[in-house]
């Protein structure tokens, strides 16, 4: 079984996977008479096929126990696919880069610390959404439109925190 330590998410360090999305390290400019800021293109949304469509969805999962245990990375091979916490969830993420097999030397884990989101290039493998300490609602944007768009693999995996 693949034993992984989930490490502070970073930009850098999850930079191969996608984007985190975070205000906190982007360049605001002021919109609607200077009363609101807003942060511009924080992550690059991916929809690859004929007939792909933006979605825009909310997700309540409820919170998973830790140590976790998974047992399967999935991916979307036709689009990006954001999560974005609405009340300051912490989540952990679980990735391995694109390819046809997962090398379970690359397979990385992180935290996140309640503000921070994730985008998920299109392909990145990734475990299914896991929150901690309480229920949680998330803004997704993913892909629809025709096309298998989820595959799977199973690999076993327990995931600690730091």
């Amino acid at each position: 079984m693949l034993e992984l330590i989930a490490q502070p998410l970073t930009a850098q360090a999850f930079a191969p996977f996608g984007d985190v999305i975070d205000r906190r390290d982007a360049d605001g400019f002021p919109i609607n008479g200077g009363r609101t800021q807003r942060y511009h293109d924080l992550a690059q949304i991916e929809m690859l096929g004929e007939g792909a469509r933006p979605l825009i969805s909310l997700f309540v999962s409820q919170p998973v126990a830790m140590p976790l245990t998974l047992d399967v990375l999935e991916r979307h091979p036709l689009g990006s696919q954001a999560f974005m916490p609405l009340h300051g969830e912490r989540f952990v993420v679980v990735v391995a880069p694109p390819g046809e097999v997962i090398d379970p030397a690359r397979v990385r884990a992180f935290v996140t610390d309640g503000r921070q989101g994730v985008n998920y290039r299109a392909g990145t493998w990734h475990a299914i959404h896991s929150v901690l300490d309480v229920a949680g609602e998330f803004l997704v944007v993913d892909r629809g439109g025709a096309g298998d768009n989820c595959d799977e693999h199973s690999l076993a995996m327990r995931v600690s925190l730091s």
